[in-house]
């Protein structure tokens, strides 16, 4: 609740009135009005743990006057109710006797929680000049006709989330209202368009304050108001949807506080502030404001508190030495400029209290008299760049608390005064070029230091053997990543208190040391990125130990895989040496873990089905290891929660179990590179949050998933070497999958016309570069609460949530999967028909593949349209015609296939086509031009006929014929496949499907010679793993 000097006045003046006529009414109390009291109390529920004024409330004690929360006037009627935050609650309606008490001026009911509408009988209380139901939990509509409360001076209906007003209803409250003066509505759910209470509002001539934080306003707010003289006061902010700007403003403008924050404010900041000579607070936080920060803001010297923070705003700081009384300056995340013009910006500053300018671009020194500032608790200027923290000497102040100047680049040692603010307790230097041994003993000096960052800096020496470890701070944070360690600091065996321990992507060597465990208050562990080999002597009992967060990923581990009390919400154990078995009652000790990962090991054996139990899992990868065995039913169970599940590249055996529940919350299934065969589980249709699927590589059969074709989430689909069949499409469906944006079916047998129904579809590959930029970044699973980001990836064969695409024998790998990227892999089947207009529409793709398959027809001119195409393989097919021009306006083409078609014609020139090699067009009979032949090839020259002289020049046909018959029919076979590349490839495919299906042990496998990718036949004999 907001009390303003009015109301403030009125109670004083109030409460004088009633000292001074103590003696004419402390032996009174009319009985209408005690009785009406009491009728009140009696009608109400209230918490007596919690009350102290209706308590009170006795018809045997004290007068009805003297009651707590009652006032009254020289004529012993009441006219004031205070009874805030006093436990009641209930409902309150049109019965109370509260609505005869026909004299009340001031009704403050705030903080009490009524589970019911506002009663109408409101408007019976004429005399009423404040109203205040501020967080009282009244629901519902807001009775705007039985506020006709003209005397009413304050109202405050903020903080009530379920009180609703309809925008023309709204108007009609503040057309009723004349005298108002201070209005807060904040948090009440405004809904409709319309601006009659825009309108309204211009015309109230008294309006001193008005707030509405959180209405859900739209539309565009009218900028005279800003231009009401009266107006002090004016909070808008946390309305997303309302769009407005700054005008002009008028030199007499009584503001004090004007905030906009998280609105869609937008344009400039009018040079006019300055006319504001009275403004003290100004938040424009969070909005779209640009151009630079006018001069005249902090020439306004009655200024207190300033955010501007992420916006865009350009230019350099100007100086704010004649604000006085600054204490709260917050200019962070904007585009800001330049350096801090002097020293003298800080002097003088005796109420700076917070400084924040990070996530800009102001370079230069930071000014040492920024620290002589008695009063000065938080400075953040990071992300910036910094070179230089100048030295200086004098009286630092004490009251810093936090100083946090990472992301800069300053270089060098930390200046001998930073030990010197005898305050800090966070102290933020990482992300910089600083290169010194660790100041130990002048970090002994910070007494009340409790974190401490310096990552991402070089230190020399951390091992402490001259300290007193009793005078050393006890930490609560400590991050020493990239720091250029080579051993465990020594300092710390002795920090009992620390909860956060970062010495990720170090140089550490040698074994994890037992000490680390008996840190009792230790919650977060990162070991990460360093070349640990092993765990020092036994491991204690850690079955009880809670670690929220234990990183030991990307080192060097061997040995078993210690059973930790996964009490840990995220365990990363990935990329190591761990083998044998996974332990078999590991999941027994994962009761709160929701991220674990050992991916990337040497662990063998079957998945445990302890797993089943660990039911608060959100992320689980045990992909690239030997795992074998069958997938545990229950495993699918755990999708309720699970939102990634990662089993790639073992040797897994068996039918994915078809357990999916119905509640499925699964975003990424991987299980890509295993031996599973078997169909797509039906039950996967309830995963309707899915956005990854990577199946490929098994022996899964079957037709294409239609049962999938609903999921509308759905990004990345990989049925990639498998034994599907079929047509791809569904014939119920005719616009499916608008999000997906990779698509790989390579090497199976689907056949059939390519889905052109399902082409119009698919909306983010035909998204024009702006619009995708505008929405770039990557796919992937962020774990709750733990607040880990799992990346997807796509290694474009096989990977961490990985899948290849094979361009012309070439891997691409995409660590993390930008949501721009987009493929189609169609390559390696028996698709047949002419290339669909469709496909052209797709702009955005990057990586086309359609070879090895039976295309025919020409090459669209409207190839032309892909613009982003980087990659495109055509080969293998029976595309005719010659090679459209456009295709030559693909700027960003790298990879071209076009070779063992036929095309025929010259190569357009001129272009980067002939940038390419000439097996990019090799095997099309009729195409010329460079980089292939400079004319059409000629046709060889008929041989002469020797004349027959004296031998005889009959043929005995009948002799020959036999023979010729033989020659001529194993010459038809032999000679295609002895010059003809495409022949022999498609002889090859056919014999290799006929022998898959003679002999069901043969299946496909890749392999890699000399830089290129080769499909082989591989005989797997039965439980082989």
């Amino acid at each position: 609740m907001k009390i303003q000097p009015a109301v403030l006045l009125f109670l004083v003046i109030s409460l004088i009135h009633c000292t001074c006529l103590s003696h004419v009414i402390s032996g009174l109390c009319l009985d209408d009005q005690r009785s009406l009291l009491l009728q009140f109390k009696n009608n109400l529920t209230f918490d007596t743990f919690i009350s102290t004024k209706l308590i009170s409330w006795n018809e045997s004690t004290t007068p009805c006057c003297e009651w707590g929360g009652v006032t009254c006037d020289h004529h012993a009627h009441v006219i004031a109710l205070n009874l805030n935050s006093d436990g009641i609650y209930g409902e309150l309606d049109n019965s109370s006797s509260l609505f005869s008490l026909q004299h009340l001026q001031f009704l403050n009911l705030e903080g009490n929680t009524f589970h019911s509408s506002i009663p109408s009988k409101f408007n019976n209380l004429e005399n009423l000049s404040y109203l205040n139901l501020a967080e009282t939990g009244f629901v519902g509509e807001v009775p705007t006709e039985n506020f006709q409360l003209t005397r009413l001076v304050t109202l405050d209906l903020s903080g009530s989330n379920n009180l609703k007003l309809d925008n023309s209803n709204l108007g009609k409250l503040v057309q009723n209202l004349t005298n108002i003066r201070n209005m807060y509505l904040d948090y009440v759910s405004i809904s409709g368009e319309g601006n009659e209470w825009y309108n309204a509002l211009l015309l109230l001539p008294h309006l001193q304050e008005l707030s509405m934080q959180g209405c859900g306003l739209m539309g565009t707010f009218p900028p005279e108001i800003f231009q009401i003289t009266t107006l002090s006061l004016i909070d808008i902010s946390y309305n997303p949807e309302l769009h407005g700007s700054f005008p002009d403003i008028p030199l007499n403008g009584s503001f004090h506080t004007i905030s906009v924050a998280q609105t869609n404010f937008s344009g400039g900041l009018p040079l006019s502030i300055g006319n504001v000579v009275y403004l003290s607070s100004l938040d424009l936080s969070h909005c779209n404001f640009s151009g630079t920060i006018p001069t005249t803001l902090f020439q306004l010297r009655e200024l207190n508190h300033v955010d501007l923070s992420y916006n865009k705003f350009i230019g350099a700081i100007p100086s704010f030495s004649k604000a006085k009384k600054l204490a709260h300056l917050d200019l962070s995340a904007n585009g800001l400029n330049g350096s801090i013009s002097s020293s003298a910006q800080f002097e003088g500053k005796q109420s700076l209290f917070y400084i924040d300018l990070s996530y800009n671009s102001v370079s230069g020194s930071i000014p040492s008299s920024l620290f002589l500032i008695p009063s000065l608790n938080i400075v953040v200027l990071s992300n910036n760049q910094f070179s230089t923290l100048e030295e200086s000497t004098g009286v630092f102040s004490s009251k810093l608390e936090t100083l946090d100047i990472s992301y800069n680049n300053l270089s060098g040692s930390i200046p001998s005064f930073i030990f010197q603010l005898s305050g800090l307790s966070r102290l933020i230097l990482g992300n910089n070029k600083l290169s010194w041994p660790l100041p130990i003993g002048a970090l002994a000096q910070l007494e009340n230091l409790r974190d401490l960052d310096l990552s991402f800096n070089k230190i020399d020496d951390v091992n402490v053997t001259h300290v007193v470890h009793s005078t050393f701070p006890q930490l609560f944070s400590l991050n020493l990543a990239h720091c250029n360690l080579k051993i465990f600091p020594g300092f710390l065996r002795y920090q009992s208190e620390l909860y956060h321990l970062n010495l990720s992507y170090n140089q550490i060597q040698g074994a994890l040391p037992s000490w680390i465990w008996r840190l009792g208050n230790l919650f977060y562990l990162d070991v990460s990125h360093n070349l640990l080999t092993n765990f020092e002597g036994p491991l204690p009992n850690l079955t009880h130990h809670e670690r929220g967060f234990l990183r030991l990923q990307f080192n060097q581990l061997q040995g078993p895989i210690p059973v930790f009390s996964i009490s840990a919400s995220v365990a990363d154990l990935s990329n190591n040496n761990f083998s044998g078995l996974i332990p078999t009652d590991i999941g027994y000790h994962m009761r709160i873990t929701n991220y674990f990962s050992l991916a990337n090991n040497n662990l063998d054996g079957p998945i445990p089905h302890s797993l089943c139990d660990a039911s608060m899992l959100q992320v689980l990868d045990l992909s690239h290891n030997k795992i074998s065995g069958e997938i545990p039913l229950c495993l699918m169970k755990l999708g309720e929660n699970l939102g990634v599940l990662n089993l790639g590249s073992n040797k897994l055996t068996g039918h994915i179990p078809d357990t999916f529940p119905n509640s499925c919350a699964l975003q990424t299934i991987v299980l890509d590179g295993n031996q599973l065969a078997g169909s797509l589980p039906k039950s996967l249709k309830h995963c309707t949050a899915l956005e990854v699927l990577d199946v490929g590589r098994n022996q899964i059969v079957g037709s294409f998933p239609c049962f999938l074709s609903h999921i509308s989430a759905l990004r990345v689909l990989f049925l990639r070497n498998n034994k599907f069949h079929g047509p791809i499409g569904c014939a119920k469906d005719n616009s499916v999958w608008n999000m997906i944006q990779i698509v790989d079916v390579a090497f199976n047998n689907f056949g059939g016309e390519l889905p052109v129904k399902w082409f119009r579809g698919w909306k983010m590959m035909m998204s024009n570069s702006g619009e995708a930029q505008s929405k770039v970044g990557n796919l992937g699973f962020q774990a709750r609460p733990s607040d880990i980001y799992y990346p997807d990836s796509v290694t474009i064969l096989t990977g961490k949530i990985s899948t290849i695409i094979i361009i012309k024998g070439h891997e691409i790998e995409l660590v993390k999967i930008l949501t721009t990227f987009t493929s189609i892999d169609f390559s390696y089947n028996q698709f047949e028909g002419k290339l669909p207009k469709e496909l052209m529409d797709f702009k955005a793709l990057h990586l086309l593949n359609l070879s090895h398959n039976a295309l025919s027809g020409q090459i669209p001119s409207s190839i032309g349209n892909m613009s982003q195409l980087e990659s495109l393989d055509l080969s293998m097919n029976s595309l005719e015609g010659q090679i459209p021009t456009e295709l030559a306006n693909l700027n960003f083409l790298s990879v071209l296939n076009l070779s063992f078609n036929h095309l025929t014609g010259r190569i357009p020139t001129g272009t980067q086509l002939q940038s390419f090699e000439a097996s990019s067009f090799e095997g099309n009979d009729g195409l010329y031009g460079p980089p292939l032949t400079k004319t059409p090839n000629p046709l060889p020259p008929s041989p002469e006929v020797p004349p027959c002289g004296s031998l005889a020049c009959e043929v005995h046909w009948d002799l020959v014929s036999a023979e010729v018959g033989l020659v001529f029919g194993l010459g038809s076979i032999i000679v295609p496949l002895l010059f003809w590349k495409r022949w022999r490839m498609r002889y090859c495919q056919f014999l290799d499907k006929t022998l898959c299906r003679i002999f069901p042990q043969l299946c496909h496998e890749y392999e890699r010679r000399g830089g290129q990718t080769y499909r082989v036949l591989v005989w797997r004999s039965v439980g082989f793993g």
